[in-house]
């Protein structure tokens, strides 16, 4: 092989062998997983373990395990078979681990026990990003992703999708009835019989699965919300913007520094919309942030008056679009955006500059609301675009101010929008790609939850890295 580069000699023999330590440059990231992990008190936390039984076999370190799974995840090796492997072949992991090798049993068991401590360890990095002075948090956004579940679609039942295969069987059923009574009266011989005996069995089989589908209809009406999956129980079925494009899976939500990219908190639920998680998400990224006041956008998905009053009450300023209700837009017919209002005579303007003023005050599906019509709009010329009815009645919530301030606000600033989706959609895009098809490979909702801290943590370290580098992260660290 003269003229090119070449290797060592297989069985050439050193007198000094390598050190681990030699083969870990001092900017491998792996000495941030090492000294971040050294750095926390894992008893605190609540990982199990932490100290040693007085009788029995020693078990391994929460440490070394807790570093084999950080390192997994950074390196997209999620698998707890996969690590065995990496344990045994990796010098980064032999450094990280001290050259043990534990089984793919032992390493997905810690996973399993100790959810609640594992999601505890990413919220550690994150207050380690704000106690450096990195993450500042002064605006978050705030989105949802769907992510696939390990639950197949055909193994998700509902009312709806029962009842439609019910349908679809039977008329099925009665194909095979047809078409065996043509048989009986129109063939002879053995392959009549053959014939008849095949479809006969068909017809057995089809009327099993109608049966299975009739059981668990019945369990469908006990069930909380009209849903059963029996792969994963706790996954859902979730609809997509595309038509016919549903899956089954969970919610991710994530609240991320509009700034450096970091997420800052993160959830993950089985609800197939995001209209209750705007004060939450909120409240949680203020508290992990330490801030007084704070301000989130997201998108119209979240609108709920009262999520942005609970945000408002809380010291956090939102901003999200109101999404069109109404379908008078398409039809050429004035919506409300159309009317103004004059807050100081607590009156609408309408198109047509008609006044319309206060009636009464009610209430709607728990808030407090207002109601404003004229009397001139039987005779109103632009009456045929803007109701059907007698008047057109104008209804404003008694918080309506609020949203009349997110509207102000992104008309003044109308790159609010496009900073959201620049920086909250890049994280989930990139831990997708991390996940492959494949998505979520555990199952039930606390462990699904354990997966995403580890996702999340695994890409709060690398962003970190990128905005800093690792040399001063671990100059970070211990400080």
């Amino acid at each position: 092989m003269s003229g090119y580069i070449e290797g060592t000699d297989r069985g050439q023999t050193t007198l000094f062998p390598d050190r681990l330590e030699d083969w870990i440059c001092e900017d491998n990231p792996a000495r941030v997983i090492d000294l971040f992990v050294d750095q926390i008190d894992l008893t605190e936390i609540g990982f199990a373990r932490t100290c040693p039984a007085p009788t029995g076999r020693p078990g391994y370190h929460p440490s070394v395990l807790l570093k084999l799974f950080i390192y997994g995840y950074l390196n997209r090796v999620p698998s707890s078979r996969a690590l065995e492997r990496e344990a045994g072949r990796n010098v980064e992991v032999m450094w990280l681990t001290g050259r043990l090798a534990p089984d793919h049993k032992t390493i997905a068991d810690f996973r399993r026990d100790n959810g609640d401590a594992i999601r505890r360890t990413c919220a550690q990095f994150v207050e380690l990003c704000r106690r450096i002075g990195v993450l500042k948090g002064d605006c978050v956004a705030i989105d949802g992703s769907k992510f696939k579940a390990v639950n197949n679609r055909d193994k998700n039942f509902t009312t709806g999708k029962v009842a439609s295969r019910i349908a679809h069987l039977e008329a099925s059923v009665e194909r095979y009835i047809d078409e065996m009574v043509r048989i009986d009266r129109q063939e002879e011989g053995e392959a009549r019989l053959e014939k008849l005996a095949n479809l006969h069995r068909r017809y057995g089989r089809i009327q099993q699965e109608i049966q299975r589908l009739q059981d668990m209809d019945r369990a469908l009406k006990n069930s909380t919300d009209n849903q059963i999956s029996l792969t994963d129980p706790d996954s859902r079925s979730m609809a997509t913007s595309a038509k016919g494009s549903g899956f089954v899976g969970y919610n991710a939500q994530a609240a991320v520094d509009t700034e450096t990219h970091l997420i800052v908190t993160h959830d993950v639920i089985n609800d197939g919309h995001d209209r209750e998680q705007l004060s939450p998400m909120a409240k949680r990224a203020k508290t992990a942030l330490g801030r007084d006041e704070m301000s989130a956008v997201a998108d119209k998905g979240y609108f709920s008056g009262r999520e942005i009053l609970a945000c408002h009450q809380d010291g956090i300023t939102t901003t999200l679009p109101r999404p069109e209700t109404s379908g008078n837009r398409k039809k050429d017919m004035y919506v409300k955006a159309d009317f103004a209002y004059d807050a100081h005579a607590d009156v609408y303007r309408c198109p047509a500059g008609e006044t319309l003023t206060y009636r009464y005050t009610t209430e709607e599906a728990g808030l407090v609301v207002r109601r404003y019509w004229a009397s001139v709009c039987q005779t109103c010329p632009l009456k045929a675009r803007c109701t059907t009815g007698k008047e057109r009645r104008i209804t404003r919530w008694e918080h309506e101010h609020l949203v009349d301030a997110m509207r102000d606000r992104m008309s003044r600033d109308p790159t609010l929008m496009s900073l959201r989706r620049s920086t909250v959609e890049h994280p989930f895009g990139t831990i997708k790609a991390w996940m492959g098809a494949t998505h979520f490979r555990m199952r039930r909702l606390g462990n699904v939850r354990t997966e995403m801290a580890f996702h999340v943590l695994a890409y709060n370290i690398k962003r970190m890295i990128a905005l800093i580098g690792v040399r001063g992260l671990l100059a970070a660290i211990p400080a």
